[in-house]
């Protein structure tokens, strides 16, 4: 009887009659030139941000509401914000908290979902592969001129190319095209003017419960591995469902649980703020009815 079900079962499947549960999808295969050019948009970011972003990329479906919620209290920095996330008892995973502070990085991710999720399975199919498809866009964009250590990052240098803040406590959100930064400039073309790193965001010891500070965001490029929160990242397709990153300090609300009240004033930044961030230009002034004086 279970082997006619399960031939049953078989013949719907094949017919795409029958979803295949989600969980026992195979997982996917992308090739190294499908890599690159997914991670073409983020390579170049430093390797706390990178590190966050390919993390917080495996659960896409949290990705909307945290941005939309960064973006309603972008007003909102260091302690303030640290707070506010803690008492607004958010249920996002903790590395798609991590990024709150981030708000041009969130609206980046949830303005193209599909590439989002991309990023994301490939990060937990392929964690390999996609540190090295990182490594050649870097070796391309340092062999063109484009990445150089400036007041804002330090590269390093073989066998494997770090970018790493110049101040560890303020992380720079870089701007460029990849159309450009990983091919052979052409005459006369600017290199120096390529990358952008006018925005950038204060990540303090208020953060440390989500993994900023200290050096517990990192990668080891040579063991393939990446660290949050000082523990190294063991996510995969096979284990997604079950496993839990350790955030000791990060409290989040159990299922069914209500959340408290919204307790902040809600300001969606302004197309000025959106357009520089996305820019790389610095923030310009704006001013918030909410803001406290």
């Amino acid at each position: 009887m279970h082997r006619m079900r399960n031939d049953a079962a078989a013949v719907l499947i094949l017919a795409g009659l029958l979803a295949v549960p989600a969980l026992a999808q195979a997982p996917p295969s992308f090739p190294p030139g499908q890599l690159d050019q997914l991670v073409s948009r983020i390579a170049l970011y430093p390797d706390p941000l990178l590190a966050q972003i390919l993390a917080a990329a495996t659960y896409p479906n949290d990705i909307p509401a945290a941005a939309q919620w960064a973006d309603q209290h972008h007003y909102l920095s260091g302690q303030a914000l640290a707070g506010a996330i803690a008492e607004d008892q958010l249920p996002w995973e903790p590395p798609v908290q991590a990024l709150l502070p981030f708000p041009s990085v969130l609206d980046m991710m949830n303005g193209d979902m599909n590439w989002t999720t991309q990023v994301g399975n490939a990060f937990l199919a392929q964690q390999l592969d996609v540190m090295d498809a990182v490594q050649r866009q870097r070796v391309l964009a340092q062999r063109y001129g484009y990445l150089r250590s400036n007041a804002q990052i330090v590269v390093g240098g073989g066998p494997f190319i770090t970018i790493m803040p110049f101040n560890p406590a303020f992380i720079v959100v870089p701007y460029y095209d990849p159309a450009i930064v990983f091919f052979a400039p052409r005459s006369g073309f600017m290199i120096a003017g390529a990358i952008r790193f006018g925005f950038g965001v204060g990540i303090g010891g208020f953060f440390a419960p989500w993994g900023w500070g200290g050096g517990g965001i990192r990668f080891d490029w040579g063991a393939h591995a990446v660290f949050l929160n000082n523990e190294r990242w063991g996510r995969t397709w096979a284990n997604r469902a079950s496993y839990v990153h350790p955030y000791p300090a990060v409290r989040r609300p159990a299922p069914g649980v209500m959340r408290p009240a919204e307790g902040h004033p809600l300001e969606s930044r302004s197309e000025a703020e959106r357009t520089a961030a996305r820019q790389g230009k610095a923030a310009p002034r704006e001013t918030h009815k909410g803001r406290g004086k």
